[in-house]
């Protein structure tokens, strides 16, 4: 091996070291050495979501009083969601299944030569 590269490769090597220990030895954490702190408390953010939802089901409640439809409550959107979610896992599971069960290779036919 050239010396160059040798002293070069050994530098690089020596430096990642150093930086690698300075960081598992130094007192504190990086969020200390920033003076880095969330701007905002967990407890805010779950008030911020429920405050979310709340005004996102008044939204919809408004434009269903409009049209002359019953209002929804908070359970009607959580069985709504709960059925969005089984739907979409029921699609999932379909699409991941789908190549074995009708026996057929989803790429078949990409690497014949277009005309």
């Amino acid at each position: 091996m050239d010396p160059f590269a040798a002293i070069m490769l050994g530098g690089v090597a020596l430096l990642l070291v150093v930086l690698l220990l300075l960081g598992r030895f130094y007192p504190g954490s990086g969020a200390q050495q920033l003076d880095w702190r969330p701007t905002r408390s967990p407890e805010l953010e779950v008030q911020n979501e429920i405050d979310d939802v709340d005004q996102m089901r008044e939204a919809v409640n408004r434009r269903r009083r409009a049209r002359g439809e019953a209002e929804l409550t908070e359970d009607d959107l959580r069985a709504r969601v709960a059925e969005d979610l089984a739907e979409t896992q029921r699609l999932r599971e379909r699409g991941l299944q789908r190549p074995e069960a009708d026996g057929h290779d989803q790429n078949a036919g990409l690497d014949a030569p277009r005309r």
